[in-house]
Formats: structure tokens, sequence, C-alpha cells
């Protein structure tokens, strides 16, 4: 239609018929996903599947013409996928709760708001819901850009039989929240650890009166404020909307591109997309060079290193237990080789899965 000759009625009626093309065409789509949901069902498979979500959305993002953003069209599949794999079958997803945290907020990135949520007391409980068939699936922070890994979900492997499925990132944005109207009526903020750390150059040069309380999770941290007049919290846009209380002070954050890595546990095994993680533990002998001389076999067969940390073994005093991420898939010849070298060295080798790598 020519725009000179459009009007406010004319284009409203272009859009109710562009919503009931829109309507048959997802119940189409839905009634494809439950035969989908049936044919899994026969065979077992699992019905989340990352790598097929990863092949969509890099889909939209080549097909994409404008004018909604790449990232608008994708948060609208996000909720068309989530919509639809609850047609195949209902997911229960725990998460490190209660409502409100960030790890929230990467379960409903993840998994979409048609999906049933269970909200767990520690990271620990959300592994255990997974195991124990509480949940399907399960959503635990495990490293930020600025304030490093979060070691109880490290910790927490080797105590499981879970892999990990898929990886989300937040990007962390910090509110002042509070029911006081002013700064210098704060008395107190209530905030986590790590909230505060990441938060700390604007708390000193704004808030430098104020007790810092140490408060986990975010939203209880806001929960807090709420009920006290003086009082002050650092918490997400979730929370602060979950629980209704305003927001004094936006993007208190002292990094701005500050960002959280997430995994997504449960037993799948994803297929391979051509741009995939690995992640696995080892331990070692304590001896000199036992390290170096492992993580030879990673350059040996050009294997890129993108994450290692080492934990204390829970079983012996001063034992490690190491963590990686590597880049490729578990099928890739040069990675098989890089493990089974790195099994010939190590007392004990996990792979924790392999999965798609998001940006």
């Amino acid at each position: 239609m020519d725009p000179a000759n459009k009007n406010l009625e004319s284009c409203r009626q272009q859009i109710d018929s562009i919503d009931a093309q829109l309507i048959e065409l997802l119940s189409a789509r839905a009634q494809c996903a439950i035969d989908i949901g049936h044919l899994k069902g026969l065979s077992d498979s699992p019905f989340f599947t990352p790598e097929r979500e990863q092949q969509i959305f890099s889909a939209l993002k080549e097909r994409n013409p404008g004018p909604l953003q790449t990232k608008q069209l994708v948060a609208i599949y996000r909720e068309i996928i989530s919509a639809a794999r609850a047609a195949e079958k209902p997911l229960r997803v725990s998460y490190w709760g209660p409502q409100g945290t960030f790890t929230n907020m990467a379960a409903i990135q993840t998994f979409g708001t048609s999906t049933e949520f269970l909200a767990k007391d520690t990271i620990g409980d959300v592994f255990l819901a997974v195991e124990h068939g509480e949940a399907d699936y399960g959503v635990v922070p495990v490293e930020n850009s600025t304030a490093g890994i979060v070691p109880e979900t490290l910790d927490t492997f080797p105590l499981t039989n879970v892999k990990i499925c898929a990886e989300s990132y937040v990007n962390i944005n910090h509110h002042l929240v509070s029911n006081a109207t002013d700064l210098d009526m704060i008395k107190r903020v209530y905030a986590g650890p790590q909230p505060s750390q990441q938060c700390r150059l604007w708390l000193k040069t704004n808030l430098h009166h104020a007790e810092i309380v140490d408060t986990i999770p975010t939203a209880k941290a806001a929960q807090r404020a709420m009920e006290d007049p003086e009082g002050a919290a650092i918490a997400n846009s979730l929370a602060a909307t979950l629980i209704g209380i305003p927001m004094l002070a936006e993007h208190i954050e002292d990094q701005p591109h500050n960002r959280t890595r997430f995994l997504v546990i449960g037993y799948n095994e994803p297929k391979k997309t051509g741009k995939d993680k690995t992640s696995l533990m080892f331990n070692l002998r304590n001896r000199p060079g036992e390290l170096y001389r492992t993580l030879g076999a990673f350059e040996k067969y050009d294997v890129n290193l993108m994450m290692i940390e080492s934990r204390p073994a829970q079983r012996a005093s001063f034992e490690y237990i190491f963590y990686l991420d590597c880049s490729g898939h578990l099928s890739d010849d040069n990675l098989q080789s890089a493990i089974s070298a790195v099994r010939e060295s190590a007392l004990e080798t996990t792979v924790l899965g392999s999965y798609p790598a998001m940006e």
C-alpha cells in the first residue's frame, strides 16, 4: 500500500489480516511439533534439542529482512519454540532461586516462558532435582566475566552423573532498588558478594556511608530492601518487577559489558553443529610438570582451550581437580585424540558434555 494512501483504520485492518494468517501458521507449526513429540516419545529422544534451536536461530539471522532487529526476532521465536515444545511435552526446569535471580533470567532466556520452573535454594539442589528426576533440566551459573568462576557449580560435578547440555550468557545489569526517594536516606544496601563486587566503585562513590549487608540471592536482597524503609538492594530488572520495588538508580554496574555464563544440565548429548564446545574434568598425579605435559595434548592435536580452572578435590587434602572448556565436539577426531592422550596421563578423566557454543 502506498504510504500516502494509508490511514489508521486501513493499517489496523492490514494487521488484523496478517494476525489471522499468523495464527493459522502458528497452529500448523504447533501441530508439527506435536507430531515430532510423538516420534520422539517412540524413540525416547530428548524434547530439548539445543543444536536444533541453534540451527533455527542461525537461519533467522540470515533471513531477517528487517525492520525487526535480529535479537527481537530471536526473542519472538524463543517463545514460539517454547510454546511448541510445551505442546510436545511440558518441561520442568530447576534453577537457583528464588524467582528474580539472574539464573531465573537465564532459564527463561533458554527455555521460554511456556515451561514449568522449579526454584531451588542451592546450586547443589538444582543438580539433585535433575539427578532424581524431579526436573528434566537444571540451570546453574558457572562463571562471570569480571568476578570469575562460581566454585559451587564446579565442586558439584564430581558428585553427580549429569551432563552439560547447553550454555547461555546473560548480560549483568544491576540496579539500585529501594522505596527510599533519595540516596541520602539509605543506610543499608542488601547485596550478594558478586553484585556488590561488580558495583564496588559505584557504591564507593555514591553510597560510601551505607552498610553493605551480604544477602544471597538477588531476589532475597530486593525483598529485604522492600521491607526496610532505610534500605536498598542491588537487583536486576526481573526481581524488581516481581517484587514491585522501584528503581532508584539504573545500571550501576562498574563494567557495562559484564555478563555471566550459565550451564544447562541434564542427560542430553547434543549432536554436532560445527560450532561446539566440550567440557571435561580430570585429576593428576602430584609430580612436577604433570599439568604441563597433560595440556600439551591439546596443542599437539590443535584443540583450542577456552577455560581452565582448578578446585580442591573433596576426597583428599592438597589434591586438585582440573576443569576445562575447549572448542570442538566430542565426535571430532582431533578432540578424541587429545582426550585419549589426557586419559593416558590423568588418574581420572570425565567428559562433562559437548554442546553448541553460544556467543
